[in-house]
């Protein structure tokens, strides 16, 4: 019987347990360049003795447009490039391994985050009902989005080169893999979601159609880096940023029977909304039933890991382990314990999240949460 801290094989390697840090956006990367501060952060959490056996970076933006809230980082040059593997080397030697998120908002984002102050990119020109990042006064506050302009359909393939770009970096950073962000209502989901998608060219419509530019960034994708080293997160049933679908069901049966035909290291799946109900479901559609979906993706033919994420506690992701997932996703409860793993097993107490300083900021809230004194 597989528990959480058994080793397991994902792709070519080998991890301590089955614990794994999710990309959590901290927004303390000034010009979108990773610091100092964030090496600590990470290394901090890179012992698989006491933490996770693998880390999903903070969601890293492919390129000036793809960035939607302020100081987060991105991937798009040789300067991040090399800033982001001064931390992966830290990673690597405390013991950890570490993918990257690749990370386009499309329309989650606002004018003066834009080159040039132009309008964000989206499959459709339809507005965002949510809210994104800006400093006001030396302090960041959440501000609603700006009203997005639909991506010409001589954009996309450029886009699609972003996210090949991107991937490139990841690779000569020293990543061991990235991810795909597919989730979240940003870009990848609305092009799915038949809420923010009505474009009537061939990336509308149909499902078929909804689904081809997620298919055509997982295909450059995992060209660039090679099998086993591309996972992609998909989240079927939330709420964020404004994002929904008919008929969820049918998206995501269809969108997993495709992504089966490659050899993907793992499916990142977020239950229900994301931050919130884990059993959330949208109104007046057909459930969507994450183990049936791995059924589909399994008779597919898909091997990549299981991997599920929302509000697990030690407990229940232990028991999801030995039913249904090969591995689990903590946010929040790695924050603030960069020793998740060693309370785990010794029923310790958590640190709480010091939720005033999850956005921007120094140390504070980021580096300063306490250790348990690690046993010899």
């Amino acid at each position: 019987m597989k528990t959480l801290y058994d080793p397991v094989i994902l792709g070519d390697m080998l991890l301590d347990s089955r614990l794994i840090m999710a990309p959590l956006t901290r927004n303390r990367a000034p010009q979108a360049l990773p610091t100092d501060l964030m090496k600590e952060y990470y290394v901090q959490r890179a012992d698989p003795d006491i933490n996770v056996a693998m880390i999903i970076s903070e969601a890293t933006a492919i390129s000036p447009e793809a960035q939607g809230y302020v100081d987060v980082p991105g991937i798009w040059n040789a300067e991040q490039t090399q800033a982001w593997k001064h931390i992966v080397d830290g990673v690597h030697q405390k013991g950890a391994k570490i993918v990257m998120q690749l990370w386009h908002v499309g329309r989650v984002s606002h004018t003066s985050l834009q080159p040039n102050a132009g309008n964000p990119l989206a499959p459709s020109a339809i507005l965002a009902k949510t809210r994104t990042a800006l400093y006001d006064n030396g302090v960041i506050k959440f501000i609603p989005t700006s009203m997005p302009r639909a991506i010409q359909l001589a954009e996309i393939n450029p886009i699609i080169e972003q996210y090949r770009q991107a991937t490139e970096n990841a690779k000569k950073a020293g990543f061991d893999g990235v991810e795909i962000h597919a989730a979240n209502g940003y870009l990848i989901q609305q092009f799915l979601s038949d809420a923010s998608n009505v474009r009537t060219d061939e990336y509308g419509g149909s499902i078929s159609n909804r689904i081809k530019f997620c298919l055509q960034v997982v295909d450059v994708v995992t060209k660039m880096f090679g099998d086993h080293k591309v996972g992609i997160r998909l989240s079927p049933t939330t709420k964020a940023n404004d994002i929904a679908d008919s008929q969820p069901k049918k998206l995501y049966s269809a969108l997993l029977s495709e992504l089966a035909s490659y050899k993907l290291m793992y499916i990142h799946l977020i239950e229900g909304d994301t931050g919130g109900d884990r059993t959330h479901q949208y109104p007046n559609t057909e459930p969507v039933d994450y183990t049936e979906l791995k059924d589909i993706y399994r008779q597919a033919g898909g091997n990549g890991a299981w991997m599920l994420n929302n509000g697990y506690t030690e407990e229940l992701a232990s028991q999801s382990v030995l039913e249904r997932a090969d591995l689990i996703a903590f946010g929040k409860p790695c924050i603030a314990n960069p020793d998740l793993k060693l309370r785990f097993k010794l029923n310790a107490p958590l640190n709480p999240v010091n939720f005033k300083t999850l956005y921007g900021g120094g140390a504070q809230g980021y580096t300063d949460y306490p250790f348990l004194a690690k046993p010899l």
